[in-house]
Order: structure tokens, then sequence, then C-alpha cells
């Protein structure tokens, strides 16, 4: 994922910064709880393809 695009990216629920976890491929709005699924390098912003993140993910932070 290039570090320009993830300067502009903001999570489109809250408009919140989000975090890059690569070994998962995703994109993370700990404001949302909510993981934003990154493939083939293309960010897919769409609040019904995002998984709700766990309470053991969300406190591991």
């Amino acid at each position: 994922m290039d570090a320009r695009l993830l300067d502009v990216l903001v999570c489109p629920l809250c408009k919140g910064s989000l975090v890059y976890n690569k070994t998962a491929q995703e994109l993370i709005c700990y404001g949302d709880k909510m993981a934003f699924p990154v493939r083939d390098d293309i960010p897919i912003m769409w609040a019904e393809q995002a998984r709700t993140l766990t309470t053991e993910e969300v406190d591991a932070r």
C-alpha cells in the first residue's frame, strides 16, 4: 500500500484516521471499530465490505 495514499484516506463513516495492518491487508478505524479490506493494493472502503473488530482487537491496540 502506497504511503501517500494512506495519508489521504479516511474512514468513510466517521472521517477518522485509518491504520494499515499489512499482515491482515486491512485498513482499521478504531473509532468505528471497523476493518476495511485491501485487495490487490486497492482499499475497499464500503461499510458493507468491512468487518467489525473484536473486543480483543480493539483492546490490543
